[in-house]
């Protein structure tokens, strides 16, 4: 049974920094693309980066470039969103996702195509 369980949420003043991860198991995920979403309240969810888990290839939203970036540990079945400037907008509910990927594909950006949830971690940015 598939897993991701994110961690690393909280309160952070606008300026500040936080790194979220999200642990994954319950099947390799050698031909998977790991994504990072958020959805703030009476918002859609979100696209913020992705990787592939094979070649650690990354592909990021354009609001975040230069302040969040994503990165995974093979060793540990973790991947990690750094997440530096936050701002208040930043604030939302943010999870993990898992998408089959094949060598050479676009990283997908689009919910529909992630196949596995976590459940969500808190991101609040105070101003």
């Amino acid at each position: 049974q598939v897993q991701l369980v994110e961690s690393g949420g909280g309160l952070v003043q606008a300026g500040g920094s936080l790194r979220l991860s999200c642990a994954a198991s319950g099947r390799t995920f050698y031909n998977y693309a790991m994504g990072w979403f958020r959805q703030a309240p009476g918002k859609d969810r979100e696209f913020v980066a992705a990787i592939s888990w094979t070649s650690g290839s990354t592909y990021s939203a354009d609001y975040v470039k230069g302040r969040f970036t994503i990165s995974r540990d093979n060793t540990k079945n973790t991947v990690y969103l750094q997440m530096n400037t936050l701002k208040p907008e930043d604030t939302a509910v943010y999870h993990c996702a898992a998408a089959r990927y094949g060598s050479g594909w676009p990283l997908p950006s689009m919910p529909t195509l992630y196949n596995y949830w976590g459940q969500g971690t808190q991101v609040t940015v105070s101003s």
